[in-house]
C-alpha cells in the first residue's frame, strides 16, 4: 500500500501535507504510511482513496513488485 499511496499522491501532484489536509489527517501520518511505519485501517484507506479520487482498491492493488524489508 505504501508504494501505491506514494505513487498516486505524486501522480495527483499533491504534497504529503496537501493529501493530509484533504483526508483530514496529520501529515506525519501520511509520511509514516508511505514509509510503512503504520498499517492503515480500512476506514483510513477509504479516506485516503476519496482524497485522491481513486477507488480503495487502487491503494491496495498488487503492483507486482516485491517490497524490500
Amino acid at each position: 500500500m505504501a508504494r501505491n499511496l506514494r505513487g498516486l499522491r505524486s501522480a495527483a501532484g499533491l504534497s504529503q501535507e496537501e493529501l493530509a489536509h484533504l483526508a483530514a489527517i496529520d501529515r506525519t501520518y501520511v509520511s509514516a504510511l508511505e514509509r510503512e511505519r503504520y498499517a492503515a485501517t480500512i476506514d483510513m484507506i477509504e479516506r485516503l482513496a476519496a482524497a485522491l479520487n481513486v477507488s480503495p482498491l487502487a491503494l491496495l492493488a498488487d503492483t507486482g513488485q516485491v517490497a524490500s524489508r
